[in-house]
């Protein structure tokens, strides 16, 4: 399957935004590197980067529109025309070794890593998630699932059981597997997400305790003790019923994916039964809260 990578160039205090406009819009990965050739020191992974001059890349499903994407770029951003930029068709094999390098070992909190597969674990004795994107999104550095991911690193999760809407690479429930969680059943529509999942479990040796499906096959009396669902806002108001029904009374609910300003209309369709609490990262919300224990 041929993909498409589309590269811009635009100044560092609209680089995020740009970055963010790309994923927005469909890219299932993007990065951003240096267009001056700027040393970067000491920069920590959650921060945005510190070149004057940055280049944003952003990689297509064949069957986008880069003219179209060019185009609401000029238009969200007032632009005059759209910003200096290249367009190159990559296969499958290109695209791995074009973003292999991007890759790197980010830590989550204190004692809780996420490792690309052909990289060492910085720490050997932390918890350390062993990663291979593939061509599903969640790699651990976009706002959206490192909020997810370090908030999952502070839940008491020995025992439990987790449900995983729209699980991408399956980092979620993989991280929530090894810090003791029992179960953990991890769904998506998008069949090579689910094949993603299952080949970064076989990574880090988890045999037992992950179910990887469509989420027409899960068990119609299933309910979690934490839920998170890391998808977009359209998606959470459509699932609200089921996915807070899903969530055992008492239980914990995470919801990610959402803009800031979007959150006020995901709220509508969640409280009540949850009071919910927003955790915002450059732009981006993750709300979570409990279930009242009293509600069957």
């Amino acid at each position: 399957m041929p993909w498409i990578k589309l590269k811009l160039q635009i100044d560092e205090p609209q680089a995020q935004a740009f970055a963010d406009a790309f994923e927005e819009w469909g890219a299932i990965a993007v990065t951003m590197e240096d267009a001056g050739d700027e040393p970067l020191f000491d920069s920590y992974w959650e921060k945005p980067p510190l070149w004057s001059r940055v280049r944003i890349v952003g990689l297509f499903p064949e069957h986008a529109d880069t003219n179209e994407i060019l185009e609401r770029l000029s238009e969200r951003f007032s632009l005059a025309q759209p910003p200096p930029h290249e367009i190159d068709l990559l296969g499958d094999e290109d695209w791995a070794h074009s973003w292999m390098a991007h890759y790197k070992p980010l830590q989550v909190g204190r004692n809780l890593w996420i490792v690309p597969s052909w990289c060492a674990p910085p720490e050997p004795a932390a918890v350390n998630i062993i990663l291979d994107p593939g061509l599903a999104f969640g790699t651990g550095d976009h706002p959206t699932t490192s909020l997810c991911l370090e908030w999952l690193a502070e839940q008491a999760l020995a025992g439990k059981t987790l449900l995983d809407y729209g699980c991408g690479s399956g980092i979620l429930s993989i991280t929530a597997l090894k810090l003791g969680a029992t179960a953990a059943f991890a769904v998506d529509i998008d069949p090579q997400a689910l094949q993603v999942t299952q080949q970064n479990a076989a990574h880090n040796g988890i045999h037992s305790g992950l179910n990887v499906g469509l989420p027409s096959a899960l068990p119609k009396n299933l309910r979690a003790d934490f839920v998170i669902a890391n998808i977009l806002m359209g998606t959470l108001i459509d699932l609200a019923p089921d996915i807070v029904n899903r969530v055992r009374p008492g239980g914990m609910l995470a919801l990610s994916g959402m803009l800031a300003g979007q959150e006020t209309e995901v709220r509508a369709h969640y409280e009540p039964p949850f009071a919910l609490t927003a955790h915002e990262r450059r732009k981006w919300i993750m709300l979570t809260g409990r279930k009242p224990a009293d509600l069957g």
